[in-house]
C-alpha cells in the first residue's frame, strides 16, 4: 500500500495542537493509503512538545521532532521532509487556516500523476483588508521579479511526491524560501483552488515586521532584479546629472545666467546620496546571504525525535542534520 507522511511544523500551538490532529485523523482515516503523521517542534516555548508527545504516545502513526532552538519555520519544514520516508508528502500548518479535509483532493491529484500539487487560496477569511493587499502584492510582485515562476496566493500547503522529495532533498541552501524551492525543482505541478479559513485558536507569529523580512528573503533568494534596479537607477541618475550640469554650463557661457544656488544643490547632493545608499543596501542583502551560505553551518539540531512506529524508536541524544 503507498505511503503518505503529512508534515505538520509548529511553534507555540498548544491551543489548536489537539483540534487539528482531530480533524487531520478523520481525514487520514478515509484514505486508502498507509499514513503517518509528522510533527516538527520549532523550539517553542509553550507546551506544544508535550502536546505531540501525548498524540504520539496515543496514535501509533503519530512522530515528533523536536528542534533544539527555534530556527523559523523554513527549516522546521525542512527538518520535517528530510525525516519523510514515504510515497508523498503533505506540507500543511497546525493553525486550521488550511483545511485537512483538502488532502484527499491532492492526493488523487498525485493519483493522476502530477508530483506536486499545491493549495491556492480562492478567498482569505478573518484576515484585515490591508493584510489581503500587502499578500497580492507580494505574491504579484514574485510573479514578476523571480527567475522561476512562484504560484501566486499558494502557501506551504501542498503534496510533493517521492522524486520531488528526493530533489528538494539536494537543495540545501541556508538562507531558505520554500516556496520558491517548491516551484525550483520543477516535474508536473497542478493546483487546488479552496478557501482559507480564520485561524482557529492561539495567535499568529507572522507580524508586519516578519512579512517583510519574509518578503525580502523570497525576493533575494529567487530573483537578482534589485541589484539590476539598482544598477540602472544610478545610471539613470548619472545621466540626468550630466544632461543637468551641461545644461548649467552653456547657460552660464552662452547666456550669462547665474547659476542656480544652494537650495538646488543641497537637493542634487541628497537625490544622488539616497540612491547611493539605496544601492549599497541592495548589495549588502545579497552580500550577506552569500556570508551566510559561505559558513556551511548545519541547517538545524534535533534535541529530541519520536518517529512513527513503523519508522523507529525515541532518541533522546541530540542530532546533528546536514
Amino acid at each position: 500500500m503507498p505511503k503518505l507522511t503529512v508534515v505538520v511544523p509548529a511553534y507555540n500551538e498548544s491551543a489548536v495542537l489537539a483540534i487539528f490532529h482531530e480533524r487531520l485523523r478523520g481525514v487520514l482515516d478515509t484514505l486508502s493509503l498507509q499514513c503517518n503523521v509528522l510533527y516538527i517542534d520549532d523550539g517553542s516555548r509553550d507546551d506544544t512538545w508535550t502536546i505531540m508527545q501525548s498524540l504520539a504516545a496515543a496514535d501509533a502513526r503519530v512522530g515528533a521532532l523536536k528542534l533544539s532552538r527555534n530556527f523559523g519555520k523554513e527549516i522546521a519544514l525542512t527538518a520535517g521532509l528530510d525525516h519523510v520516508d514515504a510515497d508523498a508528502a503533505v506540507v500543511i500548518d497546525a493553525d486550521l487556516q488550511d483545511p485537512p479535509e483538502l488532502i484527499p483532493e491532492l492526493v488523487a491529484q498525485w493519483q493522476a500523476g502530477y508530483d506536486v500539487v499545491y493549495a491556492t487560496r480562492s478567498a482569505r477569511a478573518g484576515e484585515s483588508g490591508f493584510k489581503r493587499f500587502t499578500a497580492a502584492a507580494f505574491y504579484r510582485t514574485m510573479e514578476i521579479l523571480s527567475d522561476v515562476p512562484v504560484p501566486r496566493d499558494t502557501g506551504d500547503f501542498r503534496l510533493l511526491s517521492r522524486r520531488a522529495l528526493k530533489a528538494l532533498s539536494q537543495l540545501r541552501e541556508r538562507q531558505r524560501f520554500m516556496k520558491g524551492l517548491f516551484a525550483w525543482i520543477g516535474y508536473r505541478q497542478t493546483s487546488v483552488q479552496y478557501m482559507r479559513d480564520p485561524r482557529k485558536a492561539g495567535k499568529t507569529k507572522w507580524n508586519y515586521w516578519r512579512l517583510g523580512q519574509f518578503a525580502i528573503e523570497g525576493i533575494t533568494s529567487f530573483s537578482s532584479a534589485p541589484l539590476r534596479l539598482a544598477t540602472w537607477t544610478g545610471v539613470t541618475a548619472s545621466l540626468v546629472a550630466f544632461l543637468l550640469g551641461l545644461k548649467v554650463l552653456i547657460k552660464a557661457l552662452m547666456h550669462r545666467d547665474p547659476v542656480p544656488g544652494y537650495p538646488s544643490l543641497m537637493v542634487v547632493i541628497l537625490f544622488l546620496g539616497g540612491v547611493q545608499l539605496l544601492a549599497l543596501g541592495v548589495i549588502g542583502e545579497y552580500l550577506g546571504r552569500s556570508y551566510a551560505e559561505s559558513k556551511q553551518r548545519p541547517l538545524y539540531f534535533i534535541e529530541e525525535e519520536r518517529l512513527p512506529a513503523s519508522q523507529g524508536t525515541l532518541h533522546t541524544e541530540a542530532t546533528q542534520q546536514r
